[in-house]
């Protein structure tokens, strides 16, 4: 046997291994790496999917939370992983789009590194405010705030997340002056928020929905094109004057991209199969997670490119650098 022959039986081996180990996955247990602390709207979304996943597939899905360096810590755990589907990675939109603006240096790179499998829910923002301040409307609230320049704090899940920057495109539309408040998380943001530490934040319906229900917070303006069935009271960004601001906190799967791809099929099945299933959309929907359709590969990346040519133009004009 010469050398050509004896190579080409070998690729043909590693090929028919290759098929045999797709048309068998998953064989054991799966790690959902979670950018972010337990606890929070990434980890709770993060774990419903890891539990459609764990009975669609018939194999657990174990979620493994790696906080730190917004998200990059996590992203980087799952971008060296071996590429056999046996790690996936829970994403959200600034992990992918504003990190590599904000950032000189990362340890991963989400086009390099990554294929988006799925878009699981795409999040519009919320204005609210505590009852302290006296607007009822977005009108009344940039009124007040030019009145009282650099008094008026508004707190985000952190510096350079979408929670922070949506209230600077915000400031920048209105023409007024607030203080950014970083937190690490929503939750200790909300929590100050609550007690009238700070004045406003511009929150992700997951976590905003259930003190603005309750009361707690005056909800000024959605950010979504049209109203959401939950605050039906409460207009758009649009109707209150701000037909530009469009921001929303969109959270999917992700996968090395070296992944084969009879793999990466199967699992994009099986996340399809989760969006397009009555009960887990509703189990997202009771929970403040509006589950959005499947969506084609092709779709997902034109999703993503808007997104970053958005926050590009914003980063840009605020000239915001983390590094």
């Amino acid at each position: 046997m010469n050398w050509r022959t004896f190579l080409g039986l070998a690729c043909s081996l590693v090929f028919v291994a290759t098929q045999g180990h797709a048309a068998d996955y998953p064989t054991r247990p799966i790690k959902l790496v979670v950018p972010y602390a337990a606890g929070g709207p990434t980890d709770v979304l993060g774990r419903m999917v890891g539990d459609y996943l764990s009975r669609d597939l018939k194999q657990t899905v174990v979620v493994e939370n790696k906080a730190g360096a917004q998200g990059a810590i996590g992203a980087e755990v799952a971008a060296r992983a071996e590429p056999d589907g046996y790690t996936l990675f829970f994403t959200a939109a600034s992990i992918v789009v504003l990190n590599p603006q904000l950032y000189k240096k990362l340890p991963y790179d989400p086009v390099k590194d990554f294929r988006m499998l799925a878009i699981i829910t795409d999040l519009p923002v919320l204005m609210e405010v505590h009852p302290s301040v006296p607007a009822k409307t977005v009108a009344e609230f940039v009124a007040y705030a030019k009145q009282n320049p650099g008094k008026l704090n508004f707190g985000s899940a952190g510096t350079g997340g979408t929670t922070h920057l949506a209230g600077e495109m915000f400031r920048q539309m209105a023409g007024i002056d607030m203080v950014h408040i970083a937190y690490k998380g929503a939750g200790p943001a909300l929590t100050d928020l609550l007690s009238g530490n700070i004045q406003l934040m511009f929150d992700t319906l997951g976590t905003a929905l259930p003190p603005v229900k309750a009361g707690l917070l005056r909800p000024l303006a959605v950010s979504s094109a049209q109203r959401i069935p939950d605050l039906p009271d409460v207009p758009t960004m649009a109707e209150a004057g701000y037909p530009q601001y469009a921001v929303s906190v969109w959270y999917g799967v992700a996968a090395q991209s070296k992944l084969p791809d009879e793999i990466a099929q199967k699992l994009k099945a099986s996340l399809d199969r989760a969006l397009s299933d009555d009960t887990f959309r509703a189990s997202l929907d009771k929970s403040g997670f509006a589950p959005l359709r499947p969506k084609s590969l092709a779709d997902i990346d034109k999703f993503i490119d808007a997104d970053r040519k958005l926050w590009a133009g914003v980063i840009k004009a605020l000239n915001i650098s983390l590094d």
